[in-house]
């Protein structure tokens, strides 16, 4: 997707595209039970994408177990791929990540992660779309 080019559509063409668990979670700021959502377990090498709007969004080589029930990632595969909002719903102090290409929600990022960054940006894993790497 292009630099600054974001995607718009109405909630009647994003139901259209999207499952009705993707659809509340991207659209509608939703979160998953933790340990239920795809991608928690997967380990192979390649690329997490935003299931709205195909966004490259997070690499495997920043995953890592948090133990917390999500895919969780140290950082993004570009800074520019994900926007972050203050959060202080459910009477809670939170940052939100939300996809840039779509404005679609993902999760929230903590200040608990590994090296290099410190960093836990906890996603909703029906938020993304995994696109293994091509196997040499």
């Amino acid at each position: 997707m292009a630099k600054n080019t974001r995607v718009f559509r109405s909630d009647s063409d994003w139901r259209k595209i999207l499952a009705p668990e993707q659809f509340r979670i991207l659209r509608e700021s939703g979160t998953e039970r933790p340990g239920t959502g795809p991608h928690l377990h997967e380990n192979r090498e390649g690329t997490y994408c935003c299931a709205g709007c195909g966004e490259p969004l997070y690499r495997s080589e920043t995953k890592f177990e948090a133990h917390c029930g999500w895919p969780s990632f140290y950082a993004p595969a570009a800074e520019e791929a994900v926007e972050e909002h203050e959060d202080n719903s459910h009477f809670m102090r939170r940052t939100e990540i939300r996809c840039a290409g779509c404005d679609g929600h993902l999760g929230h990022v903590f200040e608990d992660g590994p090296p290099p960054t410190g960093l836990r940006y906890c996603i909703n894993g029906h938020a993304l779309v995994f696109h293994p790497d091509a196997e040499a």
